[in-house]
């Protein structure tokens, strides 16, 4: 028995060439590390600790264990399927070298000291013994190398600077200074308490994103994301002229269950490319549009990506409440993608590219839904689960139930003993990165409540901003951004969400708002290079430039990602994550969607540089600020008419001036014509 390979389960493996598929397994390793494929005695033994580690973790969700046990034991199983699954370099894979037994090993005795220890261990973090210290230095170094296995070496580069910032802040100036502290005081703190490597993000891994990435791994085995492909493009009347749509819908009902961009982008990639390219889309539009589509998966209910499993733990907040969050928004996004393709082919056609519309032969909608209804069944029962009361860690385990029993109408797919334990280790293998992630990120995070370097960053960002909110709220953006260029969506959001966040809660933003901002600019990087993965992975598919590529995605998500500023500077705004401030309803929401929607419509016009017809760069500068007042009121000074702000009106009043000006000069064209 083998570990799996990188490549999306759901994609069809005749779909690329052999190259191609090399391509892109690699770009995928970037992101996941490059992961061992383990033959005999080892293979058995590494799917062995990762079903172990799956059913630890499923009877976790039933039963009740300690806490401390349960953090404690998920990083022990992350650090030994770590260094089994992951070499020490590429050159070593598929090989476990006498170090890896060594880590192994180290690992283990780590985790059981943790757990032995027990409330003894808890009771003197003050006055720790010296093999406290040894052992906490031990169990950082070994997060710190699984890590960097499973994610590259920018994140324990980042966190160790956190731990130099820790040991010898009291020797930089203000306001960057604070008190220093010694071994003795920070290694307990990251080691032990539940403050630092075994803090919120390490919870939220242990309780519900391996939960989440199990039912994942569930769904794909049982071909669930192959049927929403193939749904979308019989949806779509299977034309190629409908592939930017094909791309849209497919890439919303299948990032939900994925909650991975990369995956999303290629699954999708594999089939509609050959479409696009048929309609006229360049190499480098196709995969901006396929990177951008992807990049949906990780804001998408109800799975979305790991990151939204810490906003309601940093909140306190049930997940059912993030997800209502995010309804509005994800509508909004995929509009937004909509908007775009739909202008795409006005565009393509305009420009005289020879289209070949000869429809696909695909299988009738009805009776593909009649064949296949049962893959939806189980993504609808989380959310009804925790709208009945159900938490999210049992309501995922029975949606996991409910979709193994459901395998069984389809012969191909039924998850036999043999086969379900293979799909509970892969889900297993692929927590791996992410428990690691938030394991680093713990020490980080360790360190900034520590030295209380958050607080300080927050009073720094506000005295730049000159007290504004709007410009604090761009510091913020940039600041989230950056981060996002170095480490993967999940530090990101941590990492921000303790630096960053307070600046925007201390100048009256809810900290709901505060944190959703944060989190969709975190998704940023999937499409933001060095660790653009999305478009490097469609553009090893179209054959397009990765830079390039990545400059289209930007074109294509540019009108959805300024959205996130509404949140936090028009206080009408949270209305768009249904949630309301007192003297609001449910028509303060209508009114933000309809205002919404029709400033994504000319701001994605403006972004295309076509409406009615290929506008003139004037034009294109006047659309974008009409999109802009519909979108965000609340930078122009308000005037108040009949409760709604003045600024939307003007804004709505241009952009249709803008367009009866088009229509009048297409009418005039075509009468020249004529």
């Amino acid at each position: 028995m083998s570990s799996t390979t990188h490549l999306p389960p759901e994609m069809d493996p005749k779909a690329l060439d052999a190259e191609t598929a090399k391509r892109v397994e690699r770009l995928i390793e970037a992101e996941e590390g490059v992961m061992n494929r383990l033959g005999g005695v080892m293979g058995v033994v590494a799917v062995g600790v990762a079903l172990a580690m799956s059913l630890f973790h499923l009877y976790a969700a039933w039963s009740i264990v300690p806490t401390t046990t349960l953090r404690f034991a998920h990083v022990g199983f992350t650090m030994v399927l770590g260094f089994l699954l992951y070499p020490v370099a590429r050159r070593y894979r598929d090989r476990v070298m006498p170090w890896d037994v060594a880590l192994v090993a180290a690992g283990l005795y780590v985790t059981w000291y943790l757990i032995s220890g027990g409330d003894d261990l808890q009771d003197r973090i003050i006055f720790p013994e010296p093999m406290d210290i040894v052992v906490g230095w031990l169990l950082i170094a070994l997060v710190l190398e699984v890590a960097r296995r499973a994610t590259g070496p920018i994140m324990p580069v980042v966190a160790i600077a956190f731990l130099l910032y820790a040991f010898f802040g009291n020797h930089l100036p203000q306001p960057w200074t604070h008190r220093g502290y010694d071994a003795e005081r920070l290694i307990p703190h990251l080691s032990i308490t539940l403050e630092g490597i075994f803090g919120t993000a390490v919870d939220v891994s242990a309780t519900l994103i391996i939960l989440f990435t199990l039912y994942g791994a569930i769904l794909a085995a049982t071909g669930a994301g192959k049927f929403f492909v193939d749904f979308s493009f019989a949806a779509t009347g299977g034309k190629p002229t409908s592939a930017g749509r094909t791309v849209v819908l497919s890439a919303f009902l299948l990032g939900g269950p994925s909650g991975s961009g990369v995956a999303t982008t290629v699954t999708i990639g594999s089939v509609a490319w050959p479409m696009m390219k048929r309609v006229g889309y360049t190499p480098q539009d196709a995969g901006g549009l396929l990177a951008a589509g992807g990049m949906g998966a990780i804001l998408s209910p109800p799975i979305m990506g790991a990151a939204a499993f810490l906003i309601a733990e940093f909140l306190k907040i049930s997940y059912l409440d993030v997800l209502i969050m995010a309804i509005i928004p994800t509508v909004l996004y995929y509009a937004a993608l909509l908007f775009m393709v739909e202008l795409d082919q006005r565009r393509i056609r305009a420009s005289g590219a020879r289209q070949d519309d000869t429809p696909m032969a695909v299988e009738r909608v009805g009776a593909m839904f009649r064949r296949g209804w049962y893959h939806f069944t189980s993504l609808i029962a989380i959310v009804a689960f925790m709208a009945m009361g159900y938490s999210a860690t049992l309501s995922v385990l029975y949606a996991m139930l409910l979709a193994v029993a459901l395998s069984f109408l389809s012969r191909e797919h039924a998850l036999w003993p043999r086969k379900l334990i293979r799909t509970l280790a892969s889900g297993a293998e692929q927590a791996i990165g992410i428990a690691a992630t938030c394991a680093a990120a713990g020490i980080i995070v360790g360190c900034i409540t520590l030295t209380g370097l958050g607080l300080k960053f927050s009073d720094i960002a506000i005295q730049a901003a000159g007290g504004s909110l709007i410009v604090t709220a761009i510091y913020t953006g940039l600041i989230v951004w950056i981060v996002g260029l170095a480490v993967p969506v999940t530090a990101s959001y941590i990492i921000c969400a303790v630096v960053a966040a307070p600046a925007l809660i201390k100048l009256g933003v809810p900290d709901y708002a505060a944190h959703m901002f944060i989190f969709y600019y975190a998704v940023l990087s999937e499409v933001s290079p060095p660790t653009a993965l999305s478009p490097f992975a469609a553009a090893a598919i179209t054959g397009g430039g990765p830079y390039r590529t990545t400059l289209m995605a930007w074109k294509y998500t540019l009108p959805a990602f300024v959205l996130p500023f509404v949140f936090v500077t028009d206080p009408q705004g949270v209305a768009l994550l249904l949630n309301f401030l007192p003297g609001m309803g449910w028509m303060d929401a209508v009114w933000q969607v309809l205002f919404a929607t029709l400033g994504l419509a000319a701001l994605a016009s403006a972004t295309q540089g076509y409406g009615l017809r290929p506008m003139a760069g004037w034009e294109r500068w006047l659309m974008a600020l009409a999109g802009l007042l519909m979108v965000f009121p609340a930078i122009v000074e308000a005037v108040a008419a009949d409760s709604i702000p003045a600024p939307h009106w003007v804004g709505l009043g241009l952009g249709l001036l803008l367009l009866g000006q088009q229509y009048a000069r297409r009418g005039r064209a075509a009468a020249s014509t004529g």
